[in-house]
């Protein structure tokens, strides 16, 4: 086995940290504090390439690869966790499954879009009262002549007041349960949309969250996404696209942790000493780093797995489930070394530490990866 990447990925990662370092890094702690989604920088990402990764070259992709996805949205992530969300709202979301399911005529009218920033995308899956049960949602699109009326509530929508278009998961024979369940295309500016910003959360401040309303929303049925019914299958596989996406975010995220632990344990001197000389600094560095390193491979592997088009679905699992750990571990160790520093706005450990805790909750909290995981090595579930 290889473990370096080649000099074409260190290529692309010197690329995305120079960015993130040049034009997020200085307004970042602003930004974050103001709640302040800044579209510009995403299309300055847009503009360097970096959502055409796993978007073929045809509809405006470079093919660069989900390896190359995945460094890229670590290392914005490094500086702004809130910044890596346009890389599942574009590319790894919609535009992978449009791209999977889609018309020509629906590749075309946005996959180019995404990938040059001129859309900004989102997914609707969860309710108010549907979360990881997929399955229980109520949201119903009903066929009427040429068209479908959608009707229902969806709730935390990432990109939900900002964004284009997206994909919708809905009912179109609750009869038949999940085997009910259909995918659309929407434009969000359809009338019958109602959208309503969710301010009032822990981290994550500089990534847009809304609710979606559709109060018999007329769209038309070129809208559908696959075949009816195919819905339940569509969001398993375009999940499996996002969870990459997610532990590449939660992976740079550990990384700042742990940089800061590093920078900081040298310079803050107790007791005639810098606190790194202290066993037990030492030890919690010795744990993040360890830890950081580990999902870093798990991460990796599963977006190499990807590129080759083998299974992956229980790896990408896997990396998805240690990385929420893992960062969470290391926003509290960073906490910890910062002490009451850490606790303050003067530095961004407090940042880090709010924002670390999303990553157990989205794109499948850490208990539904570790069903996915446990139940595949009992072989209960098919691998794939």
């Amino acid at each position: 086995m290889n473990f370096d990447l080649t000099e074409e990925l260190q290529d692309i990662r010197k690329v995305a940290r120079d960015f993130a370092v040049k034009e997020i890094q200085p307004t970042v702690d602003e930004d974050d504090k103001a709640h302040r989604f800044r579209r510009d920088l995403v299309q300055k990402m847009a503009d360097l390439g970096f959502f055409g990764c796993v978007i073929p070259e045809e509809y405006g992709g470079n093919e660069m690869g989900w390896l190359a996805a995945t460094i890229i949205a670590e290392e914005i992530s490094r500086v702004h966790a809130s910044l890596r969300l346009p890389f599942n709202m574009n590319p790894n979301g919609p535009g992978c499954t449009i791209l999977r399911y889609g018309t020509e005529e629906q590749k075309m009218k946005y996959l180019p879009g995404l990938v040059d920033g001129s859309l900004l995308g989102m997914f609707a899956i969860t309710e108010p009262d549907s979360g990881s049960d997929v399955g229980s949602m109520r949201t119903r699109a009903i066929k009427d002549g040429d068209s479908y009326i959608v009707n229902g509530n969806k709730m935390w929508i990432s990109n939900a007041t900002v964004c284009d278009m997206g994909l919708l998961y809905a009912y179109t024979d609750p009869a038949k349960k999940i085997k009910g369940l259909s995918a659309f295309v929407i434009d969000i500016n359809t009338p019958g949309i109602t959208i309503e910003p969710i301010t009032d959360k822990l981290g994550t401040w500089g990534a847009p969250v809304g609710s979606i309303t559709f109060e018999n929303c007329r769209i038309p049925a070129s809208a559908l996404l696959g075949k009816e019914g195919q819905g339940f299958k569509i969001c398993m596989e375009q999940l499996n696209d996002t969870r990459l996406g997610c532990q590449a975010g939660g992976l740079g995220l550990a990384q700042a942790c742990l940089d800061a632990a590093l920078n900081y344990a040298n310079e803050r001197q107790q007791f005639g000493v810098p606190i790194g000389k202290f066993q037990m600094v030492t030890d919690m560095i010795a744990q993040m780093a360890t830890e950081v390193e580990a999902a870093r491979f798990l991460v990796y592997r599963a977006a190499f797995l990807k590129d080759q088009g083998r299974p992956c679905t229980v790896e990408t699992s896997m990396g998805k489930y240690y990385v929420g750990e893992v960062v969470n571990k290391c926003a509290d160790y960073a906490m910890k070394i910062y002490g009451s520093y850490g606790y303050s706005e003067e530095y961004p450990v407090a940042r880090y530490y709010r924002d670390a805790k999303s990553y157990q909750i989205v794109e499948g909290t850490s208990n539904i990866q570790k069903l996915i995981i446990g139940e595949t090595m009992l072989g209960y579930r098919k691998r794939i």
